[in-house]
């Protein structure tokens, strides 16, 4: 079957991940909503990987992990800084409004250089604070980073350490949008510890779909007192699954070994393979060279179509106006060349 580029969510379950769903499933009789021993031991597993007591709360997606994460940060009348591509403000579909009851996204600036690569920078955060403070103004409560971006861009430690030393100097709470977290993690070789809460980071939204889990997210709570009835949120929310253990079982497939790191550096190690098949391709503008699982390319419209002719999916709305070329888990070397060739083909005048 023909591989794709079009998401990472295209993948299946990773092998790990499927033998302790079906562990679950043959574990015989289990208490319903998260009080089953899978739950419990891949909670414990996210303690272990973080190093530190934190609070684990399972959803079924992404949208659903950010949305009730900055709900449980936010009031009302509070605001949330972020990018103008980040995920939260071009694809939940309002969710983060919703579930908070109204609190609104400042978007940063978008011509600055760090937004153009996806990113927020303290001067950013700055601007939006300061920029009123009368009681007409949603007052800012949250900076939001997505690490990786939307752009395939990775922020260092120093990054966020320097975004959270100005949020903690505002008074503001810093979330982690982490849906890829795991490709950032691989990209930096740090420690996941070293670049959320050591970092200052309070949430992280820590993403398992993309990296080779059936479905479900972990949003881990390292500042606990921002957890405070989040276990209501989730219910409420139409997220708290009756057989929890089916989203949490593969969990501990994903953290044993470190079978979620070593995913991660399979789809960044195929996007450089990709990346380095077809920069030199006539015709071909890679934007930037590939930080985790993604790589950025415009290419001409006939090639576009001719490679959808040829029954490969990708998007095109996301680099602003550019291809994305995504790569996942189990991407293979003869997917990444194949498509690199027709590539090639159709580039030739």
């Amino acid at each position: 079957m023909k591989q794709h580029f079009a998401s990472d969510n295209y993948a299946g379950m990773c092998p790990e991940a499927t033998h302790w769903f079906m562990e679950a499933n043959a574990s015989g009789h289990q208490p319903g909503y998260g009080e089953d021993i899978w739950t419990q031991r891949s909670t414990d597993k996210i303690r272990e990987l973080f190093q530190t007591d934190c609070d684990v709360y399972f959803v079924f997606n992404g949208t659903a992990a950010n949305s009730l994460a900055l709900a449980a940060m936010c009031q009302s009348y509070h605001s949330v800084i972020c990018t103008p591509v980040a995920h939260i403000e071009t694809d939940e579909c309002g969710g983060p409004e919703f579930f908070s009851n109204g609190s609104k996204l400042l978007v940063a600036e978008a011509e600055s250089p760090a937004a153009r690569q996806g990113k927020l920078t303290p001067d950013a955060v700055e601007q939006l604070v300061t920029k009123r403070s009368d009681i007409h103004y949603p007052k800012p409560k949250v900076v939001s980073l997505t690490q990786a971006t939307e752009l395939g861009t990775v922020y260092t430690v120093e990054e966020v350490r320097a975004i959270s030393a100005i949020a903690k100097r505002r008074k503001l709470k810093l979330h982690m949008d982490g849906a890829r977290f795991a490709n950032a993690v691989a990209a930096l070789g740090c420690h996941p510890s070293e670049i959320t809460w050591r970092a200052g980071v309070d949430v992280l939204c820590f993403g398992g779909t993309k990296n080779g889990l059936p479905i479900g997210e972990a949003v881990v709570f390292f500042d606990r007192a921002l957890s405070e009835d989040f276990a209501y949120r989730v219910k409420q929310a139409g997220q708290l699954a009756s057989k929890m253990r089916f989203i949490s079982a593969p969990w501990v497939g994903l953290l044993e070994n470190d079978v979620w790191l070593r995913n991660a550096r399979h789809a960044n190690a195929m996007a450089q393979r990709l990346h380095d098949a077809i920069r030199d391709i006539p015709g071909v503008q890679v934007l930037h060279p590939p930080q985790v699982n993604s790589v950025f390319a415009q290419l001409p419209a006939p090639v576009i179509e001719g490679l959808y002719a040829k029954g490969w999916k990708f998007y095109q709305f996301i680099a602003g106006g550019g291809c994305r070329l995504m790569c996942a888990w189990d991407t293979t070397a003869e997917a990444v060349d194949a498509f690199a060739s027709d590539l090639r083909q159709l580039c030739q005048p």
